[in-house]
């Protein structure tokens, strides 16, 4: 009975399989009948089934159409119903084809599918993307039983991978540990992936040192993952590993670890690899590429171009490649030019390509390129990528065309994209403009969009309001963003900016891992606010941790040295760096330059100064403003001239430094021969050349040309706009100055605590006690300034000099923060004008209490008993004054 059934099914199917090869010769298809059309083909009455489909899916592509086709006339024949071959092989067409609906309705109509099935199922929903399918297959097929094997468990691992499903790959990796699949390398390389990809590389390594392989697949994924998780010194060490034991790495393997080579920037090592390619005879495009990026991230861009050359087949990542390296070697028109050669072979472009080249164009003086670039971009179609809008925002905004960036912001075409939100936030903060930064952040919130980490550290970088930085650290607190290493950093700089150093170090403890970055910051934040102890304190433990303090690291601290003026502990990091064998760097150069300018030691300055090997901007800078600083004004127009001369560029930071010695100095001659060289070269119109042209001719006596220097300033700043009302308040003109402060408000420039110091001392000069009031009081009403005891000296001074004395002292007694020798000197000082002795010598007692060894009190209050003729009670000032061992200093003039 057995045989005669055996006998009755392989009659159906040769005669099912004779339906078939009619039923195909209808296709559109005429290749699919050559094969097929000669019985002679096949053997005797019976046709191979596996032979019949080869041939057809060697032939006809598998699309939605033909798939359905074939379809329609499998289900004429017999057999398909219960042929499990068949079955499988139309699910498989329908996967391949795309189709997953159709390959769902198919598989539900299987009676009993088998592993392949299922297999064929959860692959076909991962090649198109639906990866929770693929999950809730599987999930079912162990709910009806069926067993797995290793094709299974491996496509659900790829599901996870790009799920980033961790715990369900942990579950699943058990479950197939537990099925006898321990060893298999297979789904040891899947688990790992799953793990590399979801940022778990620690978990990773550890599966892969479970068991030990000599799978070169293994291997590859445990390299690769090292190097997607920027573990590049593992992948190195892993690559040792893998050549002690004898195995051969392919071209995977190398184009891994030339990119872990080119991150670290071992070029030495990267050049290695390259003889063992060469030896191997490997030549894979991306392995050329890889030696490629290696070459140009290493900033050999000479060897970088030759090796281009040699490659004989380029794709896209190659040209964005070697783009990207000459963008990196700062040599944007080579770039530009083999981005044009690209064109012309009609390589093909990817938006990493368009970004690079936006990049290349983000420079001063590129308008024009920026522009052409532009048009191209939105010719090609790249402007509807996010990430291309945001790099065309940022290069307008390098390039200081911030209208520009606003305009390609509001043509955006993803409005919840929130990559181009955060480089405009980004634009608005570098070019100055925080006001309109932090508008921006609120309408993001109020579109219902989540601002990214660099939303949060661009605007906590423009923050000078220790009310709203307290509400912002709050939403950032509610949102989880705390702990994220550039939002904490940018947070604790923000507190040591309003002042408040406990608030910053203790937001600096709680961030949990903490880069040479944020350590810098701290240790400029402890210097910049006279806690050198602290400062020092953070270095050591630094170095207790076994890091090694980078170039930053040292220049802060170097930083806090300058700060504290404390030779001595400046030539002890001095001797850190010389052992550590970086004292040449040009970042910690030009620190220890201005470390020992500031420390007074100009000897020292000049003797590191030149010991280094390349003088950079940074350093000759430093000198210049360091012999400024020092009064030696001399030596820095002589040290300009050289830099001049020495074809190095003349910035405008050296120039407003010497115009600040000219102007301490009174020089200003010198300063008008200055403002000649600054008009030829250009610089007149910046900022802080600008400014400190004000302020030079304001000090040297010529308000008028101090006015009109800063006419000539393309956009002041606060600290031009301060300059200018400062000028006109030590001149008398009281109107003007404060004409002027209302024109800063116009603009949208806010003020600060030195703007008011400015502003009310021009009120005072020129007795407008009542507009004195009125800015005093707006100073914490409508801008959350705290006055100090330099906005109390003013009002006093303000109100004294109108003769209204028991006013000021009023005044004081009032002060909710306690007056110091300044305000006490100040009242003393109106005493003096009006010839008030009762109230003076009050004055004059609080005064001598605070600071004993100031000669001002005692010299003002003799003074005051000798107007009014009490020379008994004046000659005793004196006594006392000798007997405390207090000295007046000689008066002495330049002319």
């Amino acid at each position: 009975m057995i045989s005669l059934i055996a006998k009755l099914q392989t009659k159906l199917l040769s005669l099912s399989l004779c339906r078939l090869i009619s039923s195909l010769a209808l296709l559109r298809d005429p290749p699919l009948i050559e094969p097929i059309k000669h019985e002679h083909h096949f053997p005797n009455s019976s046709l191979d089934p596996f032979h019949v489909f080869s041939v057809y899916s060697r032939t006809a592509p598998c699309t939605i159409e033909n798939t359905e086709i074939l379809h329609s006339h499998l289900l004429k024949t017999a057999l398909f119903e219960c042929n499990m071959f068949l079955s499988n092989f139309l699910l498989d067409w329908y996967c391949k084809s795309g189709d997953m609906f159709n390959a769902a309705k198919l598989f539900d109509r299987i009676p009993q599918p088998n592993a392949i099935s299922w297999n064929i199922m959860i692959s076909g929903y991962n090649n198109t993307l639906k990866f929770e399918d693929s999950l809730r297959t599987f999930c079912r097929m162990r709910i009806l039983g069926v067993e797995a094997n290793e094709i299974t468990y491996g496509s659900v691992l790829s599901s996870c991978a790009n799920l980033q499903a961790c715990v369900f790959s942990e579950q699943l990796y058990s479950l197939a540990i537990k099925n006898g699949f321990y060893s298999n390398g297979y789904l040891r390389t899947g688990i790992m992936d799953v793990f590399s990809k979801s940022g778990n590389f620690d978990y990773a390594l550890r599966v892969f040192n479970d068991v030990s392989c000599g799978n070169v697949v293994c291997w590859n994924s445990i390299i690769s993952g090292a190097v997607r998780n920027r573990e590049n010194w593992v992948a190195l060490e892993l690559f040792g590993q893998m050549c002690r034991r004898f195995l051969v790495p392919n071209s995977f393997t190398f184009s891994s670890i030339l990119t872990a080579c080119a991150a670290l920037g071992e070029i030495e090592t990267g050049k290695g690899v390259q003889a063992w390619v060469i030896k191997c005879c490997v030549k894979d495009v991306f392995v050329g590429t890889a030696i490629v990026d290696l070459y140009a991230k290493c900033g050999d861009i000479v060897e970088a171009v030759q090796e281009f050359s040699r490659m004989a087949v380029r794709n896209v990542v190659s040209w964005t490649a070697i783009i990207a390296g000459f963008v990196k070697n700062d040599d944007s028109i080579s770039a530009l030019k083999i981005f044009k050669d690209m064109r012309k072979m009609g390589g093909e472009i990817n938006n990493f390509t368009a970004t690079t080249v936006v990049t290349s164009c983000a420079k001063p003086g590129m308008v024009n390129e920026a522009i052409q670039i532009h048009s191209w971009i939105l010719k090609a179609g790249f402007c509807l990528d996010p990430v291309v809008e945001a790099a065309v925002i940022n290069m307008y905004s390098k390039i200081g065309a911030i209208d520009l960036s606003e305009a390609v912001f509001k043509e955006r075409t993803d409005i919840k994209n929130t990559g181009p939100w955060a480089v405009m936030i980004s634009s608005f903060a570098q070019n100055y403009h925080p006001q309109r930064a932090i508008k921006l952040f609120w309408t993001m919130i109020k579109e219902g969009l989540k601002p990214d980490q660099a939303c949060y550290s661009s605007v906590f970088s423009v923050i000078d309001s220790l009310r709203f930085g307290r509400q912002l650290h709050c939403y950032t607190l509610k949102n989880g963003f705390v702990f994220d290493l550039s939002i904490g950093s940018s947070l604790f700089t923000m507190y040591s900016k309003c002042g408040t150093i406990k608030d910053s170090y203790k937001v600096f403890e709680e961030i949990p891992t903490r880069d040479n970055v944020s350590l810098a910051s701290m240790i400029a934040g402890f210097a910049e606010h006279g806690l050198a102890d602290q400062a020092f304190g953070l270095f050591q433990d630094l170095l207790s941790e076994e890091t090694r303090p980078d170039q930053m690291s040292l220049a802060a601290i170097l930083t806090a040295c300058s700060g504290l003026c404390s030779l001595r502990r400046g030539k002890e990091i001095h001797g850190y760096i010389f052992r550590a064998e970086i004292s040449r760097e040009p970042l910690v150069g030009s620190a220890l330059v201005t470390m020992y300018l500031k420390c007074g030691a100009l000897k020292f300055s000049k003797v590191v100064f030149d010991m280094l090997p390349e003088k950079d901007q940074i350093s000759c800078s430093a000198l210049v403003s360091g012999y400024a600083q020092n009064g030696l004004l001399e030596e820095a127009l002589s040290l300009l001239h050289e830099i001049s001369i020495s074809n190095f560029a003349i910035d405008s930071f050296m120039i407003a430094s010497i115009l600040g010695a000219v102007a301490i100095l009174n020089r200003l001659g010198v300063g008008i021969q200055l403002h000649a060289y600054v008009t030829k070269m250009g610089l007149d119109s910046d900022v802080s050349v600008g400014s400190s042209l004000v302020t030079m001719y304001s000090k040297c006596g010529s308000i008028k040309d101090s006015s009109k220097a800063f006419d000539r300033i393309d956009e002041p700043d606060l600290i031009g706009w301060t300059a200018m009302i400062a000028g006109y308040a030590q001149h008398g003109k009281g109107e003007e100055a404060l004409r002027m402060y209302e024109h800063m408000r116009k603009e949208g420039i806010r003020p600060d605590p030195v703007t008011f110091v400015e502003v009310l001392s021009a009120c005072s000069r020129a007795n407008l006690v009542e507009d004195g009031y009125f800015h005093f009081n707006t100073m914490t009403r409508e801008f959350g300034i705290q006055p100090n005891n330099r906005h109390y000296a003013c009002m006093v001074d303000l109100i004294g000099r109108s003769g209204r004395l028991k006013e000021a002292e009023k005044f004081i007694e009032s002060m909710p923060i306690e007056p110091d020798a300044l305000v006490w000197g100040t009242l003393l000082a109106a005493c003096k004008l009006h010839g008030d002795v009762d109230l003076g010598r009050v004055a004059a007692k609080k005064a001598m209490d605070l600071e004993p060894y100031d000669a001002g009190a005692y010299v003002a209050l003799s003074n005051i008993f000798a107007d009014v003729g009490q020379w008994e009670e004046a000659l005793e000032v004196r006594r006392l004054m000798k007997g405390t061992g207090v000295r007046k200093d000689f008066g002495w003039s330049s002319m």
